[in-house]
């Protein structure tokens, strides 16, 4: 039930121009300040806080963080690695969801449409550790029937979020 009216919550959203500013700016930089945010919205700092908290309990922003360098952390191997399962069935989709959300090397896990169930994005200290990763873990997964991985050679562009435009019109319920 509270699933419920957490979806019906954030149906009723509705955003304005201010709302979407707002949301540019904090995905751009989550570490300004309120009374930044307010400035660049061109509203004052308590009504810019007030709609920063409703977004946040409509839950349009999930979160904050910092985006590291992973080559200066030692991780200098990146794969994507295409997963198939066995079976499809929602319940053996559900357990490798869960599976993968216990390994700290991926990064990121998306099911797909198509020949490929899952696209996971893993990270390693070196090419032995995601071999190491590969072989007793990812392809030894109960239901995983074949793996195709790409290393990745470098990254040009990485932006998290959505391209966000002030000035579009308001969003639909």
């Amino acid at each position: 039930m509270a699933e419920e009216s957490d979806r019906n919550r954030k149906k009723r959203v509705r955003l304005d121009r201010i709302d979407r500013r707002i949301l540019r700016d904090l995905q751009d930089n989550g570490r300004m300040t309120n009374v930044d945010l307010a400035k660049r919205a061109g509203i004052s700092a308590p009504p810019c806080l007030r709609r920063v908290r409703a977004l946040e309990e409509a839950g349009l922003i999930r979160g904050y963080h910092a985006m590291v360098d992973a080559k200066e952390l030692g991780f200098g191997v990146t794969v994507f690695a295409q997963v198939g399962l066995s079976s499809q069935a929602e319940a053996d989709l559900e357990a490798f969801e869960r599976l993968v959300g216990s390994w700290p090397e991926v990064r990121e896990c998306h099911m797909l449409a198509g020949e490929t169930d899952f696209l996971l994005k893993i990270v390693a200290k070196d090419w032995e550790a995601y071999q190491g990763f590969l072989t007793t873990r990812l392809t030894s997964a109960r239901n995983v029937s074949h793996v195709k991985t790409a290393l990745a050679i470098r990254t040009a562009k990485l932006l998290p979020g959505v391209p966000i435009e002030a000035d579009a019109p308001a969003a639909a319920e």
